[in-house]
């Protein structure tokens, strides 16, 4: 990660979802630490709040989100929300994912993957609708999506998260080009194994 220190987010708001835990926990903690206003959204209530309390404990500012992503309604909330407290948003971190099982595709329950779909890639259509607007308001907009290199792998017996991210990043890519000529700017990433 960048140094908090050479990175000057102040009077920035960033959302990050899957902030409880993990790879956006750390990203929200180093977005607060370069002075942005964390919007920490995540299903877990006691993760987020430990978020809150090591944000707090450097001088941040957090909000806290308790949304279980696949609360479609509860993702418009959230930009209606955003809106109406700061006007715009300048960054997106769409972090949260699930990775379902790793099985033979001829084995895996209906559910299970209708949840990895709707979880990973549904809800981030969801909130790109939701946000997208906000992003625009900013005059740095900044949207990033994490990804996966097992979009392009096709490793044996992850099909399902295997194809929701191909599925996001194919999102991504039609997203960038349709904002090209804006300031905003949108990413996928892969963190790579964790």
């Amino acid at each position: 990660m960048i140094p908090a220190t050479s990175l000057d987010l102040s009077g920035r708001v960033a959302v990050v979802t899957g902030a409880s835990r993990g790879i956006g926990y750390f990203i929200a903690l180093e977005l607060a630490a370069a002075g942005a206003h964390v919007i920490a959204v995540a299903r877990t209530v006691g993760g987020l709040e430990e978020l809150d309390d090591q944000i707090k404990a450097t001088g941040g500012q957090a909000t806290l989100v308790p949304l279980d992503l696949a609360d479609m309604a509860g993702i418009d909330r959230l930009g209606g929300a955003i809106h109406e407290r700061w006007g715009k948003l300048d960054i997106l971190v769409a972090n949260a994912a699930v990775l379902g099982v790793i099985s033979p595709i001829g084995h895996v329950e209906a559910k299970t993957f209708e949840k990895v779909m709707t979880i990973n890639v549904t809800s981030t259509w969801r909130l790109i609708r939701s946000v997208d607007p906000l992003l625009r308001l900013s005059d740095a907009g900044r949207a990033i999506v994490l990804s996966s290199n097992a979009a392009h792998s096709a490793r044996a017996f992850w099909a399902p998260y295997a194809a929701s991210k191909a599925a996001v990043e194919t999102m991504m890519r039609s997203w960038a080009h349709e904002t090209e000529n804006l300031a905003l700017r949108v990413n996928a990433a892969d963190p790579g194994a964790t």
